[in-house]
């Protein structure tokens, strides 16, 4: 358990970086308009393809291991 317990803190840092670059790596579809009412006219569907499915995933995997991680560390310490 003290291998995790000392581990456990590198991994959330590392976990974070990855998890904030994902979400700033994410395109919206809504610009500073569509916050407001405003709308370009494109509705709100968007289809995520290729690379933007893959970075959007990977976002979503990292952000519940990163929560696995937070519960895991109570429980650790």
């Amino acid at each position: 358990m003290t291998i995790i317990a000392n581990i456990l803190p590198y991994i959330q840092i590392i976990l974070s970086i990855i998890l904030i670059a994902g979400i700033l790596l994410q395109q919206t579809s809504a610009g500073v308009g569509g916050a407001f009412g405003g709308g370009d006219g494109n509705g709100l569907y968007n289809t995520r393809r290729g690379f933007e499915k893959f970075i959007f995933i990977l976002t979503i995997v990292v952000g519940i291991i990163f929560v696995a991680s937070s519960f895991v560390s109570i429980f650790v310490k």
